[in-house]
């Protein structure tokens, strides 16, 4: 199946049924008004060039210009490479990376896009989204023209998507996402979170990353869903507009769903009609899902995928787990793919042991351009994930970090999520972050915290030793400070390069 077929099987269904809002500008699209748009935006890319194979750049902000264009790539046999805003000042990396023909980007990009395209001799059109400017072609002017659309190349194993990781260990690398897996994923991920064409799906956070894909996305038009973006989020504006949307689906990561819950509390009352929150991104804390569960009413579902994938390695289930201490697992795979926990020697680990999560089936056909880091990540036929974890009696995933996140201490690993999950269930503590200083030939771990207003002055002194009947660790060369608040990547995540770069520097 290919993935702009799903919203084409929508414009046959449910012809008339609400499929993408654009909260920003209250701007709405039916399934059969999708579906017009992406052919319209299908030729102006084609009058320019675009055909099967050639990648298409999209940097902007969340809309539907920049949805429309993504499917009419996926229709052209073309690949959709996202890069996100945040990352302005690193064009010149993504587009030599991926070589694009066509740059689709928001006026206020403009600079930063016409100065790295004019390094990339594959560039041959800049449209802009706002209209025409210096260099720049008007994206609108050529969708309103109305011109031909090429045959549909039909072609299931093609790529479809460049989905690039977070480059916490080094240089973003290009996954290629093909069609057909994909789409299976996407149907795994609608069974799993029984998405209905009753469904209103709410996802505030960017397009460019493939969580937005997975999570708010593709599903949601395989069951015929209606799908919100927002790009401007704001703890106040954001839950109005979850609210007045009747959302039953929110899709965000975790500082949103805090975000959320913190305004809540504020109003006394739950946003929309929501039914489930889904988080990605980055690992929720025992403690948000908690609050979500007690103060709410509402299940927070917790997904854990890679870029790599195109869907997820584990989800957890749409209601409440009623396993005690349940709140640090995931979930179970998800049907399209097979998960195992490795040991050292490459052999498969009884249940319950901790190891190298690894995944079988349905993920990328390899890194755009870099065989090598291609061949090491999918040895064997497994992708490796390089996340430690284990998998219990039940089935269920849990993460217990990144390997390349592992902090020795006096020759002993220790796993950052088990201090910040210890540090943040103590009162007053909101988020924590552990990261490991160089000191000779092992780490120094330091915590960073943030402190709720009107905590005890004396609160950080006693933290170490409420903790450590709690941990296997010996945490006496643990040191504590308070931070206002935490550096973040554009994906969610705690910037723990950030934080270890700001301590040298302090």
């Amino acid at each position: 199946m290919l993935l702009h077929s799903l919203l084409l099987r929508g414009a046959d269904r449910q012809p008339d049924k609400l499929a993408f809002t654009w909260v920003d500008r209250t701007r709405s699209l039916s399934y059969a008004q999708a579906a017009t748009q992406m052919d319209a935006f299908a030729g102006a890319l084609a009058e320019c060039g675009l055909s099967k194979g050639d990648r298409v750049t999209i940097v902007a902000h969340n809309g539907l210009d920049y949805l429309m264009t993504m499917f009419a790539a996926w229709r052209l046999g073309a690949i959709a490479a996202l890069v996100n805003v945040k990352f302005a000042d690193e064009l010149d990396y993504y587009f030599n990376d991926h070589q694009p023909r066509i740059i689709v980007y928001t006026h206020d990009m403009h600079e930063q896009v016409r100065a790295a395209a004019a390094k990339v001799p594959s560039v041959t059109h800049l449209l802009c989204m706002d209209g025409p400017q210096y260099g720049a072609l008007s994206l609108p002017e050529l969708v309103e023209a109305g011109f031909n659309v090429p045959a549909d190349p039909g072609d299931e194993d093609a790529i479809a998507h460049l989905s690039y990781t977070s480059g916490t260990t080094g240089k973003p690398k290009g996954a290629c996402l093909a069609h057909e897996p994909t789409c299976r994923a996407t149907r795994s991920i609608a069974e799993r979170l029984r998405i209905t064409a009753d469904d209103i799906s709410f996802g505030p956070t960017a397009l460019s990353s493939s969580y937005q894909l997975v999570g708010n996305l593709l599903p949601q038009l395989d069951r015929m869903a209606s799908i919100n973006v927002m790009g401007r989020w704001t703890q106040s504006t954001g839950w109005d507009a979850l609210d007045a949307a009747g959302a039953t689906m929110l899709i965000a990561n975790p500082p949103v769903l805090t975000e959320v819950l913190d305004e809540s509390r504020l109003r006394g009352k739950t946003p929309g009609r929501l039914r489930l929150s889904l988080s990605g991104g980055g690992p929720v804390p025992p403690t948000l899902k908690a609050a979500w569960r007690d103060v709410l009413d509402v299940p927070l579902v917790e997904s854990y995928g890679q870029s790599e994938l195109g869907g997820f390695v584990a989800l957890g289930m749409p209601h409440f787990d009623t396993v005690p201490d349940s709140s640090i697992r995931v979930g179970p795979p998800l049907p399209d793919k097979e998960v195992q926990v490795f040991g050292p020697d490459h052999t498969i680990l009884p249940v319950g042991q901790i190891g190298e999560l690894r995944v079988r089936g349905g993920f990328m056909h390899g890194y755009w351009g870099k065989p090598e880091k291609t061949a090491e990540v999918t040895a064997n036929g497994w992708l490796h994930t390089g996340d430690i974890g284990f998998i219990d009696r039940d089935g269920y995933i849990t993460m217990r970090g990144r390997r390349s996140e592992l902090i020795h201490v006096d020759g002993t690993a220790w796993f950052p999520r088990d201090i910040e999950e210890a540090l943040c269930r103590q009162p007053g503590i909101s988020q924590a972050a552990l990261v490991g200083m160089p000191q000779g030939d092992g780490q120094r771990p330091v915590a960073f915290v943030i402190v709720d207003d009107g905590a005890p002055d004396t609160l950080l002194d006693a933290l170490v030793q409420a903790i450590q009947p709690e941990l296997g660790y010996d945490l006496s060369p643990l040191t504590v400070q308070r931070i206002d608040a935490m550096p973040m990547t554009p994906t969610g995540k705690i910037s723990k390069a950030q934080l270890v770069d700001a301590h040298r520097h302090s």
